[in-house]
């Protein structure tokens, strides 16, 4: 049975995490792709022969698909994924899922009432550190203590201008850290507690932010960035170091290298299995009708911590609760 497969907004080049999956199997179809530019869906549709849309709604009413990636300007996220779901798709989604907390609620309320799926394609998820790191998890005994870093280069004079307009973007901690939310709160099993987010004031477009989520014995830092040199060879260098009561790990996710040290070991190199492409898992699932690995809840969850973490840093820093 084939999967009808659309996209709402292809502004981020993150839509081609779904077609790199309709390129590789035959039951995926790209049926249309809608963009405010038209020449922007084009560029996706005319691979793939699929119809070209200006407008998501009228994509949606007259194909039909069955999954809608999302990858638009980010604050026309939200209202794309609710068109979605309430048109009888899931959706998959480039992050940030959307930028504001009533939109937020609007997706959860979608999602709901039409009973179908939202995963947000967390990448890092996939990575062959992230796989390697959750078979050895149990070795760090209870960790108490997660530190991240992500660095990004800036790519100013490619970048959109709605890039730097903070109602569009929607913010450097909501578009940056949810990664790390997302596999901190995967090793360390946290479910409830506060986050504070905290940014390095620049006129107009913040560059450097953190963070912080705390919870019963679990300190989480993460900080992120566009400061990333110009010169660097790679775009972030993307770490996290996991500190726990026998043993901390460090997944160089860029470097490719997960570094374990033990009670019992000393620090050496895991060996690392294959990874998965970003789409990949999620689209098998939805496919056949299932929740993906990343749950709806989850989704909904992390993109709320993101939320939060940008809502605390431009209004005074001030913790806010949090629970799943």
């Amino acid at each position: 049975m084939t999967t009808r497969i659309a996209i709402a907004g292809a502004a981020h080049p993150h839509a081609r995490y779904v077609t790199a999956e309709v390129d590789r199997y035959d039951d995926y179809q790209l049926v249309a792709v809608a963009d405010p530019d038209r020449a922007v869906a084009e560029r996706y549709a005319t691979p793939y022969q699929a119809k070209v849309f200006t407008d998501h709604r009228q994509m949606l009413d007259e194909t039909q698909p069955d999954v809608v990636m999302v990858a638009g300007i980010y604050a026309d996220r939200g209202r794309a994924a609710v068109d979605a779901l309430d048109a009888g798709a899931h959706v998959l989604a480039d992050k940030p899922l959307c930028t504001t907390l009533a939109d937020l609620s609007a997706i959860t309320e979608a999602a709901n009432r039409n009973n179908r799926h939202v995963v947000l394609l967390l990448e890092k998820r996939y990575y062959p550190e992230t796989i390697a790191m959750t078979e050895l998890i149990h070795e760090l005994g209870t960790i108490h203590g997660v530190v991240s870093t992500g660095p990004h280069k800036l790519n100013r004079p490619t970048r959109p201008e709605w890039f730097f307009d903070r109602a569009r973007y929607g913010g450097l901690l909501n578009d940056l850290a949810v990664h790390d939310i997302d596999a901190a709160l995967y090793f360390t099993g946290l479910t409830a507690g506060t986050v504070t987010g905290a940014l390095a004031s620049e006129p107009g477009f913040p560059r450097y932010g953190t963070a912080t989520l705390t919870g019963p014995g679990v300190l989480i830092t993460a900080g992120v960035d566009w400061l990333t040199p110009a010169a660097s060879p790679l775009h972030g260098d993307y770490r996290m170091k996991l500190i726990g009561t026998t043993g901390t790990a460090e997944l160089q996710w860029a470097q490719k290298r997960l570094l374990l040290t033990t009670t019992d070991k000393a620090q050496y190199d895991v060996p690392l299995p294959p990874g998965h492409r970003p789409a990949e898992l999620p689209l098998q699932a939805l496919a056949k009708g299932n929740e993906a690995d990343i749950t709806t809840s989850h989704s909904l969850l992390v993109t709320r911590l993101a939320l939060l973490a940008q809502q605390s840093a431009e209004n005074g820093n001030q913790p806010l609760p949090w629970t799943s």
